[in-house]
């Protein structure tokens, strides 16, 4: 193992601006220093194996530059590319391995769903870089280490081209995007209240007792991803945030949702179910919080989600090992409130991180309860396929640790489009309106984006 340290950077997006162009980039962000919520922000670039699934078949540019193509499950793929686990002595949370998204719709490699919403785009439902070096900035020490496994032999020569380009003055300059076109939802006021009515027919029957019901949203778009993404990180800064640069697209999160983490045997997720708009009126901000603490529907609707995951993650845990440490717990971001729930375990001697993922995946707080019927549900009534929407974007160390988001607050770049998606979780005592009114709540950041411009 190696490990270098380099001179700190406050703002660690300065540093990645140096490599922001280059395919396969990617920028794991804690929103430090618009948020302190997070510790540490994680750079990586040049893969040396890289992972794209298009429903049946992966392709695979191995470490030899071969293209290999495999129809074996893409997550039994990825174990097998990240290898024997190796003992991580630095204290570092990621000293290489696997970084990349989960689509939503990898689902389908592991539940049997029909096929009814239009697929339109043409991405990967899963897109992992194996990568061997990373730059790892620590925010609460105020310092940064270039660190490797040291896995492949190219990593050892290019080790002082990546020390002395992280070492340089960081003046690169964004290069600036428009968008060019209202924004448009894929679902009028009456679709969206016609397919709300069809989930309360489905709970009132006894299908189903909570269902994500989403809408898409689209604009034209041209010029920079990754002068966006900085855009959007001053309007929404986020804990799990992160821009991921593809060749065939970009992912600009800036997810307030932790779905997994493994760190040793310790697992933990936090759930997030329950939202209220923000007011400027600090006052009025401050009701609006204890309004939902004390909201018996967001109270109960978090609860679900907790069973369901409580469930989900024990497939994974030792039997009695699965608690939940904090419940309806209030966290507060640039434009909504958010109740969220702590559930943690101690992973089975014979379960992995990538175990523990298959076990859980999709996150059940974007899909609803119970899971498989929900996402039924949302494939009969959402017009279009969520693609990384509610996906995670995760890292899997090749020292078996793991941390991994719920990709909401999240935009595709992809052609000359921008898509995003915002929804939430319909139960018995939902109301329309309110509901309806919840998805804009949320697309708030992103709507705001498309306003900034440069």
């Amino acid at each position: 193992m190696k490990v270098s340290e380099l001179p700190y950077h406050r703002n660690a997006a300065e540093l990645f601006a140096l490599i922001a162009d280059e395919p396969w980039s990617m920028f794991l962000d804690s929103g430090y220093p618009r948020i302190d919520m997070g510790r540490y922000d994680i750079i990586v670039s040049r893969p040396a194996i890289t992972l794209a699934t298009y429903g049946d078949a992966t392709y695979i540019r191995d470490d030899a530059d071969n293209n290999i193509t495999s129809t074996e499950d893409p997550l039994l793929l990825l174990k097998q590319y990240l290898g024997e686990q190796d003992s991580n002595l630095s204290g570092l949370p990621f000293c290489g391995g696997a970084i990349g998204y989960l689509a939503y719709d990898l689902g389908r490699r592991l539940e049997d769903l029909p096929e009814l919403a239009i697929n339109d785009i043409d991405m990967p439902e899963m897109a992992v870089g194996i990568y061997d070096w990373a730059l790892i900035i620590d925010h609460h020490v105020r310092r940064v280490w270039l660190t490797s496994f040291c896995r492949f032999k190219k990593t050892e020569s290019i080790w002082p081209e990546l020390l002395e380009l992280f070492s340089k003055p960081t003046t690169k300059e964004a290069k600036g995007f428009r968008v060019t076109s209202d924004v448009k939802s894929n679902m009028s006021r009456e679709q969206y209240g016609l397919a709300f009515d069809k989930i309360k027919k489905y709970i009132l029957e006894g299908d189903c007792y909570q269902v994500n019901l989403s809408q898409r949203f689209v604009a034209d778009f041209e010029g920079d991803s990754w002068s966006a993404y900085l855009k959007l990180r001053d309007v929404n800064p986020a804990p799990f945030a992160a821009y991921l640069n593809f060749p065939f697209a970009a992912v600009l999160s800036s997810s307030p949702e932790r779905f997994l983490r493994v760190t040793g045997n310790q697992v933990e997720t936090k759930p997030i179910k329950g939202t209220k708009h923000r007011s400027v009126f600090a006052y009025e901000d401050k009701a609006l919080a204890v309004c939902l603490l004390e909201s018996e529907k967001d109270r109960a609707e978090n609860l679900m989600i907790v069973d369901l995951l409580r469930n989900d993650i024990s497939k994974s845990c030792e039997a009695g090992s699965v608690v939940v440490p904090k419940l309806f717990a209030l966290e507060t971001y640039a434009t909504v409130h958010h109740l969220v729930s702590t559930i943690s375990g101690i992973l089975a001697d014979d379960k992995d991180a990538l175990d523990l993922l298959r076990g859980c995946f999709p996150g059940g707080s974007i899909t609803g309860a119970p899971k498989l019927r929900s996402m039924e549900i949302i494939e009969e009534l959402e017009p279009h396929r969520r693609s990384v929407y509610c996906g995670s974007v995760m890292y899997v160390g090749f020292d078996g640790n793991m941390d991994s988001n719920i990709c909401i607050r999240t935009l595709i770049k992809y052609a000359a489009q921008l898509y995003f998606n915002a929804g939430g979780g319909i139960v018995w005592d939902s109301k329309v309106d309110s509901e309806y009114k919840e998805c804009f709540d949320k697309a708030a950041a992103m709507l705001k984006l498309f306003k900034q411009e440069t």
